[in-house]
């Protein structure tokens, strides 16, 4: 039986980032440790749930061997390298697509360049080419065949400092600066030096949507800073809709659906000037409601001083 190397495993909490308290992803979904959702088969995350680094390390070996791994191994063979079988289950991980790739193909013929570009058409998030995900596709395909680990695998986890919040997922410094004006756009007090954020703003953002408060700035804190910005942007259309009247809606999106540890902030082109008649208000009204539900944890966040049971209860579905 196959299975991920140490080093393969690092590689797939990196660029999945390892959070210990579960947290809604972008699209809502319930998610914990490395990734794992309900859909992983072998937990279900819910409201309030912790689990240990050891923990999580033995549910992603138990996703892995009962979700993945059976799959890389149809798909790419039994007897496959070691860096083929780590960069396979990453890209497995991420998509669930290797049943269906075409680098798949050309990696069982031998075609290294075939894989190379079969690799290089899996980048997009949201209709768009994330960097990320360039990025990503570029580095399994140099796990797969030339059994090549990124350098950066070896360094340990920066820990914050006193003063400045850390990373804890690999980004770029555009990308951090596109979390650094988010934060300052929602009112939070991260201004530092270059890409380096105050780690007390980014504490109070953690705090007041109840993610764990450590001054890291990982998965969980990134995927609910994108749906705070989502939430803006869609209550702002349901109140055009509400007031029939026209208007256009725009906002910038720091997440992938696809790939959440990935930043990527680019303009969400502007909405359409909708010409509304009093029919509509009515159906503002229930899309008004739907965003409700839909963003009841980010509603949590900005009632809970008020009327902490009631933010505890939206926490808790």
């Amino acid at each position: 039986m196959i299975a991920v190397s140490p080093t393969g495993l690092a590689y797939l909490d990196v660029k999945e980032g390892v959070v210990l308290k579960a947290y809604r992803d972008v699209v809502g979904v319930w998610t914990i440790g490395s990734g794992l959702t309900a859909g992983s088969g072998v937990v279900k995350p819910k409201a309030g749930m912790v689990i240990t680094v050891e923990e999580n390390r033995q549910l992603t070996q138990s996703a892995l061997s009962r979700n993945y791994l059976p799959r890389v191994a149809t798909a790419l063979g039994d007897d496959i390298s070691q860096g083929a079988i780590d960069g396979g289950a990453s890209f497995d991980w991420n998509t669930g697509a290797i049943h269906s790739a075409s680098w798949v193909k050309a990696f069982r013929s031998g075609s290294a360049a075939g894989v190379r570009k079969g690799l290089a058409a899996w980048v997009k998030g949201g209709g768009r080419v994330l960097p990320g995900l360039v990025t990503r596709r570029a580095e399994e395909a140099d796990i797969i065949l030339l059994g090549r680990y990124p350098a950066y695998l070896k360094l340990p986890t920066p820990e914050p400092t006193v003063k400045y919040a850390a990373f804890v997922i690999s980004m770029t410094d555009p990308e951090k600066q596109k979390v650094k004006d988010a934060l300052l756009a929602l009112g939070y007090k991260v201004d530092a030096p270059g890409v380096f954020l105050q780690r007390e703003g980014v504490e109070a953002f953690q705090k007041a949507y109840a993610l764990t408060v450590d001054g890291k700035i990982g998965k969980a804190t990134l995927s609910t800073l994108q749906r705070e910005l989502d939430a803006r942007t869609k209550s702002k259309a349901a109140a055009v809709t509400t007031t029939a009247a026209t208007a256009t809606a725009s906002a910038e999106g720091i997440a992938s659906a696809i790939d959440p540890t990935v930043i990527d902030v680019s303009g969400i082109p502007d909405g359409a000037a909708l010409w509304l008649g009093g029919g509509m208000a009515a159906l503002g009204l229930i899309y008004g409601a739907h965003l409700a539900w839909t963003y009841r944890d980010i509603i949590a966040a900005r009632i809970a001083t008020r009327s902490p049971r009631l933010a505890a209860i939206l926490r808790s579905f």
